[in-house]
C-alpha cells in the first residue's frame, strides 16, 4: 500500500513535535527536493482517505494533521499487518512479544483482552501477563501509561504527541541490525544516512584544517552532533550549560567547529545555538590539549573536575590494581568527558550510547571498572550515572588498560636487602632463573639508599627484610633463601599466564540445566548456596541487586554475569548455573548464568579470568555447548577445547 520512501517520511512527520523541511526528507530518502514533493504529494492524497493530511507550511516544511483519529489509526493497523501478516508472523521470544504486545495495544483504539492477545501469539494467560511487566516499562519511557480495567482489557493511555512518537517508532521498525533499536526510549532510532554524512562532515573538517583526533574523541563528538541534530529538527532547542567560552572562541579550534556547523545547517537546514559550537570545539581540543604543558590543561579542565578525576582514578586503583591513574590521557580525555557530563547529569539530559553492547561484550573488565567509576561521580555529584555513560566511561578506561598493556613489556622489580651484598645476589639470581623473559629484575640496593632511589619505572619490590615506611609501589616480602611460598607470591605479580582458568570453577558451585523462570529465582538460588556454604553474608545479595539497578548483567549471546557491586569474598572464584530454557533478564534473553565473585582488596591479575568470560560472550557455539553440558566434566572439556 505505501512505498518504502513515503512509509520513512509518515514516520518522521509522526515523531516531530514541529514542521519539517522538504530538504530533510529529501536527504533521509536520498532523492531529490522535487521527488519529495511528489512523495508528499502521493502520501497527502492516500492518507486524505483514512483521516489525516499532510499540511505545507510556507517556509517552514511539512506537518502532519490527523483530522479522524480512529481511521487513521485503522490505517496505520493495516500497514504494520502488511508488514507482519498475522498467519506469518507469531512472534517467539519475550522481547518479540513485548514488541509485538505494544505494537497491538498502540493500534488498537478500543480495550484490548487479554485472552485475545494470548491466542494470537500461542502462549498462556499467565505468559502475557508476565510480558505486560515490561511492556509498562517501555511505555513508562515514553510517558504513556497501561490502563487495565476488569471485563474490559487493556489500553494505551497518554499525550497525543508521545503516542505519536511511540507508534512511529514500533509501527516503522527500521530492522536495524543490532535489534535494540527499538527499545531506545529518548531518541527516533537515527538514521544511517544521516550519521554517515555527518561523520564525513567531521572529517573533511579536522583534515582540512589537520586537528588530530583519537577514534573515541571522533565518535564522542559524532555521538554528540546526532543527538544535538535529532534535538533541534524535534523543535528541542536544548540549551547547554553556561560556560566561559571566551577561552575557547580564541582557539582555531573554535573556527573548525564553526565550519562543521555551518556545514550541518546547510546541508540540512536547521540552526545551531551558539552554545553549541563552543562545545564542539572543546570536543575538538581535547586531543590537542596533550601535547601540551599541564598548566593549560588545568587552565581548561577547571579544578573541581580534575579533583573528580583525580580521585575516582585513586578509588579505581585502590580497588582494581590496574596501574592507570597517572596515565595523562586517560586523566584529560575523562576531565574532557565529565566536564559536559555532570552538567548533563545535573539536568537530566541521558545521551544516548549506540555501542553499549559492543562495549560490555569486548570491554567487561573496563565496563565493571567504570561501573565502580560511575558510582563514585554519582555519589560525588549527586545524580544517577546511567548505563549508556558508564559505557563512555568504560571507553576511557579500555584505552588506557590496553595503552598500559602496549607499554608494559615485562614485569621490573627492584630487590632491597639489609645491607649483605650476597643475600640480594641470591635473590636476584634466582628470581632470573625462574622467571628470565617475564621478570626485569632491574638490580639491588640496601634499604637505607631506597629513599633516594628513582621507583617511576619500578612494578613491584622485592625485599628481605621488612620496609615500614610509605614506599609508593607494592613491596613482596621474603625470605633470603627463597622457598616456593616466596615464588608463589612473586608470580602472582609478575601475572604467571600458565594460572589454569578452570581453578575458578568448582565442582560444587557449578548447577547444571535447571528449570527456573525469572531472573530473582536464579539470583536466589545463587545465593542460598553461597550461604549454605559460608561463601556469602546477608548482604551479598542486597549488592547483586545493586550491580544489577546501575546495568543489565545480561550481555547478550544467552549469557549474564551478574556480580555484587563491590568485592564481598574472601577469593576470587565463579559460580555457574544453566537454565534448561532461556528467561527473561531486564531485557534479554538468558540461558547462561556465572555468577562473579572477587576476592576483597585483591591484587590478583584477574585479566586471563576476565578474557575468557568475554570469548564466552562472544562465542554462540561454545555457549550452545556449555548450555547443553550435564555434568562438571563435561562443562569444563568444552572449555578446554
Amino acid at each position: 500500500m505505501l512505498e518504502n520512501r513515503m512509509k520513512s517520511i509518515l514516520r518522521e512527520l509522526m515523531a516531530a513535535t514541529s514542521p519539517i523541511t522538504g530538504k530533510y526528507l529529501a536527504t533521509m530518502n536520498q532523492v531529490t527536493a522535487r521527488t519529495t514533493r511528489e512523495d508528499v504529494k502521493h502520501l497527502s492524497t492516500t492518507l486524505e482517505k483514512h483521516g489525516a493530511k499532510i499540511d505545507s507550511l510556507m517556509g517552514k516544511g511539512y506537518r502532519l494533521e490527523v483530522t479522524d483519529e480512529q481511521s487513521f489509526r485503522n490505517f496505520l493497523k493495516d500497514i504494520s499487518s502488511q508488514e507482519n501478516p498475522d498467519d506469518a508472523y507469531v512472534p517467539r521470544t519475550p522481547e518479540e512479544r513485548t514488541k509485538y504486545i505494544i505494537t497491538r495495544l498502540l493500534l488498537h483504539e478500543e480495550y484490548m483482552k487479554l485472552d485475545d492477545l494470548a491466542e494470537e501469539m500461542y502462549i498462556s494467560k499467565s505468559t502475557v501477563q508476565n510480558d505486560l511487566k515490561h511492556v509498562k516499562e517501555i511505555l513508562a519511557s515514553y510517558d504513556l501509561t497501561l490502563d487495565v480495567r476488569p471485563n474490559y482489557g487493556l489500553k494505551v493511555k497518554g499525550d497525543e504527541m508521545k503516542l505519536r512518537f511511540c507508534i512511529s517508532e514500533y509501527v516503522f521498525d527500521r530492522n536495524e541490525a543490532s535489534g535494540e533499536q527499538w527499545i531506545d526510549p529518548h531518541l527516533v532510532a537515527f538514521d544511517q544516512k544521516v550519521q554517515d554524512s555527518l561523520y564525513e562532515i567531521i572529517m573533511n573538517q579536522i583534515n582540512a584544517h589537520t586537528i588530530t583526533l583519537s577514534d573515541i574523541a571522533i565518535n564522542n563528538l559524532l555521538v554528540h552532533l546526532v543527538i544535538a541534530y535529532k534535538r533541534i529538527i524535534s523543535g528541542n532547542h536544548v540549551t547547554l550549560y553556561h560556560m566561559d567560552i571566551q577561552d575557547i572562541i580564541n582557539q582555531k579550534e573554535y573556527t573548525v567547529a564553526q565550519e562543521i556547523v555551518k556545514e550541518i545547517e546547510e546541508t540540512y537546514q536547521v540552526e545551531f545555538p551558539p552554545s553549541e559550537v563552543a562545545y564542539i570545539a572543546l570536543h575538538l581540543l581535547g586531543t590537542k590539549l596533550l601535547s601540551q604543558a599541564n598548566d593549560v590543561v588545568e587552565g581548561v579542565m577547571d579544578e573541581e573536575i580534575l579533583h573528580l578525576v583525580t580521585m575516582v582514578l585513586d578509588q579505581i586503583e585502590q580497588e582494581f590494581n590496574l596501574g592507570i591513574s597517572n596515565d595523562k590521557e586517560l586523566i584529560i580525555g575523562l576531565g574532557l568527558h565529565l566536564k559536559p557530563a555532570v552538567n548533563r547529569y545535573k539536568y537530566g539530559m541521558n545521551i544516548r550510547n549506540p555501542m553499549i553492547m559492543d562495549i560490555k561484550k569486548n570491554y567487561p573488565l573496563a565496563f565493571e571498572v567504570a561501573v565502580f567509576a560511575g558510582i563514585i561521580i554519582g555519589k560525588e555529584t549527586g545524580s544517577e550515572i546511567d548505563e549508556n555513560e558508564v559505557g563512555y566511561i568504560a571507553l576511557h578506561i579500555g584505552a588506557a588498560m590496553e595503552r598500559r598493556k602496549f607499554r608494559a613489556g615485562p614485569k621490573r622489580c627492584l630487590i632491597v636487602c639489609a645491607s649483605g651484598f650476597g643475600t640480594a645476589q641470591l635473590i636476584y639470581y634466582k628470581l632470573k632463573n625462574k622467571f628470565s623473559n617475564e621478570l626485569d629484575v632491574v638490580g639491588t640496593t640496601e634499604y637505607y639508599k631506597l629513599r633516594d632511589y628513582n621507583l617511576n619505572d619500578i612494578d613491584f619490590i622485592v625485599s628481605s627484610i621488612p620496609i615500614p615506611e610509605d614506599v609508593p609501589i607494592p613491596v613482596i616480602q621474603v625470605n633470603a633463601i627463597l622457598g616456593d611460598s616466596d615464588l608463589g607470591k612473586i608470580s602472582h605479580f609478575v601475572g604467571d599466564k600458565n594460572h589454569s582458568v578452570n581453578s575458578y570453577f568448582e565442582k560444587g558451585l557449578m548447577f547444571l540445566q535447571k528449570k527456573f523462570k525469572t531472573m530473582d529465582e536464579v539470583l536466589n538460588f545463587m545465593n542460598d548456596e553461597l550461604v549454605k556454604k559460608g561463601l556469602v553474608d546477608e548482604t551479598f545479595l542486597e549488592a547483586v541487586y545493586e550491580r544489577e539497578k546501575v546495568a543489565p548483567t545480561s550481555y547478550g549471546n544467552l549469557v549474564a554475569i551478574p556480580h555484587p557491586i563491590t568485592p564481598k569474598t574472601e577469593k576470587t572464584f565463579l559460580v555457574v548455573c544453566t537454565l534448561e530454557k532461556p528467561i527473561l533478564w531486564s531485557d534479554k534473553s538468558v540461558q547462561f548464568v556465572s555468577m562473579l565473585c572477587v576476592k576483597k582488596n585483591s591484587q590478583e591479575d584477574l585479566q586471563a579470568m576476565y578474557e575468557m568470560l568475554g570469548r564466552i560472550i562472544d562465542d554462540t557455539n561454545i555457549v550452545g555447548k556449555l548450555v547443553k553440558a550435564k555434568n562438571y566434566e563435561e562443562f569444563i572439556r568444552v572449555l578446554e577445547e
